[in-house]
């Protein structure tokens, strides 16, 4: 075969593995089975439904490169502390003053933690994805073996979701992910954590910015957000610091004495029976020692990533800076 037919061939076999469809894939068919047998479905509205669900190569390839682990702090940093997200914050926060506050007064989250999650997910409900949901979740439940059993369940949420609320599966949008709406809710998540806070009959986090605050506020809240309490502080270290318990993930079990026993003490004064999680950042002017306090965690319940954890925080304090100076 010659180079140029080669090549066309290759063409065509990238096209027909990006663009196909899920009408015949194997675990597509066993999922459909599943969910008439377990959630009495209708067998031919799904059938319709997944031959028009299309694999998507791009979902896969931004599966392979989170920016939450292949970027430096220092580089994840410039992606959402800019002066633009900090503008558009408080411009979010004049518009929907008084669903902050309430939602403040209700949960006891800071008004300032709940912007930036929004903030931070979608530009204050701007971007919030352009991938159908069916594609997302049906690419990541049959093709990505390494999650496939995660996404499968979040695919048999988004498809009760919507027969709750009786919305077209076909014709929602989200990440590639198939996070949705203003706070990127996985399906799970918003089936567990949203809520209707405007009480109009629906919780609504796709279009409905009230139901957005209150439903963020709730999910903080449900994962062990302690009110008035901080987030995440500077730590000292000594010479030879441990660094067997650095940047791991789990929730605070260290209290500060022990870390002190390990080498690192909170800049501010804190009382020594406060757990936390010690951090090693890699910032602009070098690196940086912090401790991650219970808030910080909660944030990584919404995303597991300690530099995502640190961006929400950096961009809150922002946002409130700004609101203090009048904006």
């Amino acid at each position: 075969m010659c180079i140029f037919s080669l090549f066309l061939a290759g063409l065509s076999q990238a096209s027909e593995h990006t663009e196909r469809s899920y009408e015949s894939h194997a675990k597509a068919q066993a999922f459909i089975d599943k969910m008439v047998a377990e959630h009495g479905a209708d067998r031919a509205e799904l059938v319709a439904l997944f031959t028009g669900a299309q694999y998507k190569q791009s979902i896969i390839d931004a599966m392979n490169r989170p920016a939450e682990k292949v970027k430096l702090w220092k580089d994840y940093r410039k992606i959402f502390i800019t002066e633009k997200r900090i503008r558009q914050g408080l411009q979010f926060w004049r518009e929907q003053r008084g669903w902050l506050e309430k939602m403040q007064a209700d949960y006891g989250v800071p008004i300032e933690y709940v912007v930036a999650i929004i903030g931070v997910e979608t530009f204050y409900g701007r971007v919030t994805g352009n991938y159908r949901v069916i594609d997302a979740l049906s690419t990541l439940a049959f093709d990505y073996p390494a999650r496939s059993s995660f996404f499968t369940k979040e695919l048999e949420h988004f498809l009760l979701l919507t027969k709750e609320q009786k919305l077209d599966p076909a014709k929602l949008k989200g990440s590639y992910a198939g996070a949705m709406g203003y706070g990127q809710f996985m399906p799970s998540s918003y089936r567990a954590y949203a809520v209707d806070y405007n009480s109009d009959g629906v919780a609504d986090i796709w279009g409905d910015p009230a139901d957005a605050i209150g439903s963020v506020a709730n999910y903080f809240i449900r994962h062990g957000w302690l009110s008035g309490e901080e987030v995440v502080v500077r730590a000292r270290i000594t010479a030879d610091y441990s660094s067997e318990a650095i940047n791991k993930l789990v929730k605070p079990a260290l209290s500060l004495q022990q870390l002190a026993e390990q080498g690192f003490t909170p800049v501010p004064e804190m009382s020594l029976d406060v757990k936390a999680i010690p951090l090693r950042l890699q910032g602009q002017a070098g690196v940086e020692f912090w401790l991650g306090l219970q808030n910080f965690y909660t944030i990584t319940r919404y995303n597991h990533s300690f530099r995502y954890a640190m961006a929400v925080n950096q961009l809150a304090e922002q946002i409130a800076e700004g609101m203090r100076k009048g904006g």
